[in-house]
Order: C-alpha cells, then structure tokens, then sequence
C-alpha cells in the first residue's frame, strides 16, 4: 500500500472513528444482529459523481474497526457508472448489501463522502465546461478542508480539473509574502535558484505589467497573474509570445463561472479556482435501504 492509499485509509479510518460507528447505539437496540439489508444510493439531484470507491474502503475499514467477523457485502453499480460521470436526480449510484446493522451504522460517513466529493467534482464540471474551446486548463489549489487534501482533489479530477501543488514540498512557487519578505522579486528569484531543490520548475506571483518584466528578466519559469484585470492578462500574454522561450502562463484572484470564459480566452495556459474546495456545495443524495 503506497503513501496515498495509506493517508486515505487514515482520512476514512477517522470519520469512522469520530461517528463512533462501531458503537451505534440505535442500530444495537433496534436491529437484529443477522439481519441482511439492501441499501441504494440516490441522487437528488444532477451531479457529477466522485468517491465510489470510498464505499467498499469504509466498509473494509469499519470491519477492521470493529474487529469481529463480519457478513459478506457487495457494492454494485451499473456498467456506466463510476466517477465522473453526470448522475440525473433520482438516478442510483451504487447498492450495497451487506448487514443491516453495518449499513446504518456507515450510512452518515459514506454519504458525507460521496455528498463533499461529488459536489467539488460538479463545480469543476462547471468551470471546465465553462472554458471549452480555449487552452486554458483548470487547476485546484491548496484551499482544501484540514486532512481531506487527497480526496478534495481526487474530486476534482473526476469534474474534469487538474491539480496543482499537491502540497509545500511539490514545487516552488514564490507569492507576495515571499516577495515581501526577501526584499522584492530579484532578490527572491535569485535566492530561489539558489536554493531550490533538484529540477523544481520555479513559478512567481505577478500582479502588474511591470512585475511581469522584472520576473521574465531574472529567470522566472512559470507566471502566476494574481488578480490582474482580464485585459492585463492579454496583454501579458501577448508578451510572453514573443519570448524565445515558452513560459506557462497562469491567473488567479477572483475568478468566478461569471468570468472564467474570459480569462479562458486570454491564451492563459491555466485558471486556478480556489472556490473548487473551499466553495463548492454538497450533492443532495440519500441511501434508502430495505429488509434483503
């Protein structure tokens, strides 16, 4: 098991843990020890989905928690369902038998799962298909609730987005603050290629025309355009065109569904969405269970 299965295993493992789903009380008192149940996952409304998986891993792992020998379960859905794809509302998607008790005690993790998941991945949907047509790609960033990085991105992807820095350690990327802090932004790329670490592209946050110049003549290697006006961005790109060198060009601050067409339209090789995670709204679905 890799690093990242092992984090996602700890993220579920938690949820589980802070439901105390091994101890439910209510499913204890009012359901009988063997009794089987079919469960079906309903969306209430259209939504792109994200985080089948996470199913059959809470399961795995509410079994693991609990430490008895627990009945057999499936998780099925059909053929043309998996992540990514547009689910209508009312439409099922997944159904797990398994013991009853197991069911009702996972039901509130797994649907806060695939609910979080889902709606980022609906919202990326939103943005990509915003910007069809143009070369612009849509990037999340590090905005992600504490412990949920994984799978707030994992979401995205399914909507269509890329990622960005995964975490601090994936790259430089030198922000205001950094520029501040070092004395302004060609003493901060100096040190930058200095000190960075391997083959780490080195990206700068720009907020002018004129910082845009300072950045191309002291070795920037990515462009970040932070709150610049729609038509600063074009002129910024149509800078950067007559480099010999190509340099990615990327925006952010402020973007919306309102806008992002326009910032798409610019040229920018990429829009990052902070709104992806730290804005996105939860997909309505339920789980609707009967005796099997």
């Amino acid at each position: 098991m890799d690093w990242n299965s092992r984090r996602i295993t700890t993220i579920l493992e938690n949820a589980l843990l802070e439901d105390r789903a091994t101890r439910d009380a209510t499913s204890y008192a009012c359901i009988e020890p063997n009794q089987r149940a079919a469960a079906s996952i309903i969306a209430k409304q259209d939504c792109i989905l994200a985080g089948l998986g996470c199913i059959a891993r809470i399961l795995d792992v509410y079994a693991a928690l609990d430490g008895a020998v627990t009945s057999h379960y499936e998780v099925t859905s059909h053929p043309e369902i998996f992540d990514g794809v547009r689910l209508h509302d009312g439409q099922s998607a997944a159904v797990i038998r398994h013991n009853a008790r197991v069911i009702l005690s996972c039901e509130r993790v797994i649907l806060n799962f695939l609910q979080r998941m889902s709606g980022i991945a609906t919202l990326t949907r939103k943005f990509v298909e915003a910007v069809s047509g143009t070369k612009a790609r849509i990037l999340d960033t590090r905005k992600t609730v504490p412990g949920l990085r994984l799978i707030e991105k994992y979401a995205v992807r399914c909507g269509g987005g890329q990622n960005h820095r995964l975490d601090l350690s994936d790259g430089v990327l030198i922000k205001n603050n950094h520029i501040a802090l070092a004395g302004g932004i060609v003493p901060v790329l100096e040190r930058a290629h200095l000190n960075r670490r391997g083959e780490q592209p080195i990206e700068i946050e720009v907020r002018s025309l004129e910082e845009l110049e300072q950045a191309l003549e002291h070795g920037a290697e990515m462009i970040l355009l932070d709150n610049m006006s729609v038509e600063d961005v074009k002129r910024a790109v149509e800078r950067c065109s007559r480099l010999e060198r190509r340099l990615p060009l990327e925006c952010s601050g402020g973007i919306t569904l309102e806008n992002v067409r326009a910032y798409g339209e610019t040229g920018v090789d990429f829009i990052s969405v902070g709104s992806l995670t730290h804005s996105a709204v939860a997909v309505d679905m339920s789980l609707r269970v009967a005796p099997a």
